[in-house]
């Protein structure tokens, strides 16, 4: 049963293809909104772990493409079920095995998300980084998040420990960026760091799959790889193999 007082948080996958140990490791918000609930396996960073076992059922998820050329806030989720034992960490054949966990003494833990929405407006993280480093008033293309909304996003983990997979989310960051995923605004390929004329990218759709090494400025192993976070990655094949950070 859901708590009254649902927290919010971010959750970092790998939207494009990566193979580990023969199998790869992608995440997209394609994948999620086709498998529905999934596992947050992988993660491999104790603080991100941490978080994990703090959500309760009911909360909310930004859904984050990491590791890409484009990242940013693809779709919304919620926790699904509490933290329990990443069995994962205990198969050797799998990409993030860890021999010093086992089933007596479990070090990783994860929990079930599930899938939500698009959206509408994919987020992208440069956007958000240049609305963080700018002053008080919001540009012209996302003047309706207000002073407060600049204010909010100023403060997001995103900006300030980017690599971290899981992250906390205050509420308002969380409305901001509803706000922003619904309303757009802003040029998306420019947002996305592309080269255009202007032609913005269809509602829903994501960026392009061809991926470039890290995105030094925000991620640190991806994430789902995103999976263990401070060099950790997640998440997962279409079972996923995601790691999440």
């Amino acid at each position: 049963m859901a708590t009254s007082a649902a927290r919010h948080w971010l959750m970092k996958a790998e939207p494009n293809s990566r193979i580990e140990k023969g199998k790869d490791v992608k995440f997209s918000v394609d994948d999620f909104e086709v498998v529905g609930t999934t596992p947050w396996e992988g993660v491999r960073n104790a603080e991100a772990r941490n978080l994990m076992k703090s959500m309760k059922v009911g909360d909310k998820v930004l859904f984050y493409h990491s590791n890409c050329v484009s990242p940013g806030i693809a779709g919304f989720a919620e926790v699904a079920k509490e933290a329990y034992p990443d069995y994962t960490a205990w198969d050797p054949k799998h990409p993030y095995y860890d021999p010093k966990s086992d089933e007596t003494n479990p070090k990783w833990y994860m929990v079930d998300v599930k899938f939500a929405s698009r959206a509408k407006h994919f987020v992208p993280y440069p956007l958000l980084r240049d609305i963080a480093a700018g002053g008080e008033e919001p540009s012209a293309n996302v003047e309706y998040v207000g002073e407060e909304g600049v204010k909010a996003i100023k403060g997001m983990d995103l900006v300030h420990r980017g690599r971290l997979s899981v992250q906390r989310v205050e509420l308002a960051a969380w409305d901001v960026i509803v706000q922003m995923a619904e309303k757009g605004g802003w040029d998306e390929d420019v947002a996305r760091g592309k080269k255009s004329k202007g032609r913005a990218t269809a509602p829903g759709k994501t960026a392009g799959r061809k991926r470039k090494g890290r995105d030094e400025e925000e991620d640190e192993a991806g994430a789902k790889r995103s999976s263990g976070d401070a060099g950790e990655p997640r998440r997962r094949s279409t079972r996923r193999s995601v790691r999440k950070d």
